[in-house]
């Protein structure tokens, strides 16, 4: 007796697995800069020069809340992922939009931060503290910018297009995007606000 088995593309074929890989290595490179933040942001928080701390100019309920609309966006696109393996195409579009939903809050709210430290006389000009904490906290916000912007152009043409290999890999690849920016995410959060609160 044969088990049917599902018709989907084979994500161990050559040309995947040297996506992936490609991708893993463009990762590495961009989690090493993110590294030299926040070794920049540890020697300089304390170089205040007169002027607030951390503890002073954020409120941590809201960071906690900002990080768990991410946390959700990384979680939602392991779903999204396992139904683009399966070919699933509707679920493969309602759950990447869903993790858009998510990643947009998240930038909404990052970004709505760093406003108002602007606009109350808090720029990356005032202190070394605040020009670690504007380079780290930026550039985590302009990646997510891109996220957005990526999850938009792979997507577009599934619907019409269905999921083939390229579309398997590509979107394979902005899964893999989203659990890269959750994990610095989590680096910021620990490293920053929690123990920057305590």
């Amino acid at each position: 007796m044969t088990i049917p088995h599902e018709h989907y593309p084979d994500p161990h074929h050559d040309t995947f697995s040297k996506t992936v890989f490609g991708f893993w290595l463009y990762l590495m490179t961009d989690f090493m800069m993110f590294a030299c933040l926040f070794a920049a942001y540890v020697v300089l928080k304390e170089g205040t020069f007169g002027g607030p701390s951390i503890e002073e100019i954020f409120s941590l309920s809201y960071m906690t809340i900002q990080s768990l609309f991410l946390l959700a966006a990384a979680f939602t696109s392991g779903f999204a992922s396992l139904a683009v393996h399966r070919m699933k195409k509707g679920w493969t579009i309602a759950l990447f939009l869903l993790v858009f939903l998510f990643g947009l809050v998240f930038f909404w709210m990052q970004l709505s931060e760093l406003v108002r430290l602007h606009l109350s006389g808090l720029t990356w000009k005032n202190s070394a503290f605040l020009s670690a904490y504007f380079s780290l906290i930026a550039t985590h916000a302009l990646h997510v910018f891109f996220g957005l912007l990526w999850i938009l152009v792979l997507l577009a043409p599934v619907p019409w297009k269905g999921i083939s290999l390229d579309s398997l890999k590509r979107l394979t690849c902005l899964r893999l995007f989203w659990q890269f920016l959750n994990v610095v995410w989590i680096f910021i959060f620990a490293v920053v606000y929690l123990m920057g609160g305590l």
